[in-house]
């Protein structure tokens, strides 16, 4: 009796473990396809905020060199010496060419002379020449001859002797434009040569007008118009907001960086910045109002590229598309695609076409 209540115990306890596996069994949820957000695609550009670096350089610079051989004689000027257009910055002394000067101008004089005195004989013989028979032809005709060549001659030596005097007015260098002496390697006494182009006397830099600089990259570049407002950050002014306008576009493409070198003049009268300065460039581009934008979330970056699927007849194809602008939750596309198209707005690389 002892047995039979242990055994009737024993499978009481087993069927109760199958009708608890069974009903476990039956509490597993069955598995349903996902459900994807859905959005459309709109037309219309993105605004976006842009930040890029940039540089300030100077608007005209120059690196001065002897255009002929001399010693150093004066350099009134230094690092940092505000010059104007036409002032002495230098000073050459060169003795051979003050004789060279000397020598061309007397032989001009000597050539000249030369042409007076055949002018002179020339018209007194053609004169005679009106007595019949007093000057025969040949000798009239070698006289005018060698007048002409005189006067050739005497041409060239006035040349010469104006091409002397031009060298002479290169022993004074003068400012080319109003500008600040950034750099000086010469002093008096030194020689210099035409020839030495390794380093420069001076340097030469218009700083009360400068030009920032800035690389953009060509998606960018090609919406931006002259005469856009941009905003810059100068971290040596600590953070001040600086505005200017876009002067030029270089409307070349750097086949390297894919980007188009932009600027923006910047006036400094009161010299608060510098060439060669950093500078963070802000930029608020437009875009294009007929491009597409779509959640940012719907675009998907892979290996096979960019791409977004469309819903269309209750099917999913694969559109590949490039970006443009983007914001925090949009972003333009570029493919084929148009306005009204049903899109997924939460894709990813693991959902599959059903073509």
């Amino acid at each position: 009796m002892k047995y039979i209540s242990l055994f009737v115990a024993v499978l009481l306890l087993i069927t109760g473990c199958t009708d608890n596996k069974a009903t476990e069994k039956k509490a597993i949820p069955e598995t349903t396809s996902p459900e994807y957000h859905k959005a459309i695609v709109e037309k219309g550009s993105v605004a976006s905020v842009i930040k890029l670096p940039a540089q300030l350089a100077a608007y005209m610079e120059v690196s001065i060199f002897p255009k002929v051989n001399g010693y150093v004689k004066a350099v009134p000027v230094d690092i940092g010496s505000k010059v104007s257009k036409g002032s002495l910055l230098m000073v050459l002394e060169a003795p051979e060419l003050e004789q060279a000067v000397t020598q061309a101008k007397e032989k001009y004089a000597r050539s000249r002379a030369d042409f007076t005195i055949d002018k002179e004989h020339y018209n007194r013989l053609l004169e005679a020449a009106k007595t019949e028979g007093a000057i025969s032809p040949l000798d009239l005709s070698t006289i005018h001859s060698k007048m002409e060549a005189d006067s050739a001659l005497c041409n060239a030596e006035k040349s010469n002797w104006r091409m002397q005097e031009t060298m002479m007015g290169y022993l004074k260098v003068t400012a080319p434009f109003n500008g600040i002496i950034t750099e000086r390697n010469i002093h008096p006494g030194a020689l210099v040569s035409a020839l030495a182009k390794d380093q420069p006397m001076l340097e030469l830099k218009q700083l009360d007008h400068l030009r920032l600089q800035a690389d953009i990259p060509e998606g960018i570049a090609g919406n931006l118009n002259d005469k856009d407002t941009v905003f810059f950050y100068v971290s040596a002014l600590q953070g001040k907001k600086m505005t200017g306008t876009i002067s030029r576009k270089s409307g070349n493409i750097n086949l390297q960086y894919r980007s188009q070198r932009v600027e923006i003049d910047v006036p400094n009268k009161e010299g608060l910045l510098s060439s060669g300065m950093y500078a963070d460039l802000i930029l608020h581009p437009k875009g294009n109002i007929e491009v597409l934008c779509v959640p940012k979330s719907a675009v998907v970056t892979s290996t096979e590229g960019k791409y977004v699927f469309r819903i269309q007849d209750k099917k999913i194809m694969k559109v590949n598309v490039s970006t443009g602008n983007s914001s925090v939750d949009k972003t333009e596309i570029y493919g084929e695609l148009k306005p009204g198209d049903i899109i997924i707005a939460n894709a990813n690389d693991e959902i599959k076409e059903s073509l």
